[in-house]
């Protein structure tokens, strides 16, 4: 059986299971197969199982129709664009990193409380979490858009 971890960076297999490990339920879980398939289908989208959506997570079927895709970017809230085109993924990937990073009470209430600061003060903070990161041995984060 293949295994997600072994599938190739940018392949169908990893950017599905991407989707699943970061677009979350209300229940703040990951989607089972089930509740992918059933969505789509009430949707009005293609026929699709939820063993198919299992296959597709795992690389063992990596050519699904352009409905199906539609219907599954459709479900996590992704342009269709993400499974094609890899600066579309790396521009939804950056966003869905910063969205699972606020699920985190403390970090969201760290944003809340930094919002209205001074250039200066945010700048400061900045540098403070950048060296806290650095002592803890966490890897940089992903690199933001000037502005942003």
């Amino acid at each position: 059986m293949a295994d997600v971890a072994s599938q190739p960076e940018g392949s169908l297999a990893a950017k599905v299971d991407h989707l699943f490990r970061t677009v979350h339920s209300r229940a703040g879980r990951e989607y089972t197969f089930e509740e992918v398939a059933e969505a789509i289908r009430v949707r009005g989208g293609p026929t699709i199982s939820a063993t198919y959506v299992w296959q597709l997570r795992r690389g063992l079927r990596d050519n699904p129709t352009k409905r199906h895709l539609e219907a599954l970017a459709g479900f996590f809230g992704v342009p269709p664009a993400y499974f094609f085109d890899d600066a579309v993924t790396e521009q939804i990937d950056s966003e869905l990193a910063l969205l699972t990073a606020l699920r985190d009470s403390s970090v969201r209430r760290m944003a809340l409380r930094a919002s209205g600061l001074s250039p200066k003060s945010l700048g400061a903070l900045t540098a403070m979490v950048e060296r806290a990161r650095e002592i803890e041995g966490l890897p940089d984060g992903p690199d933001e858009e000037a502005g942003s």
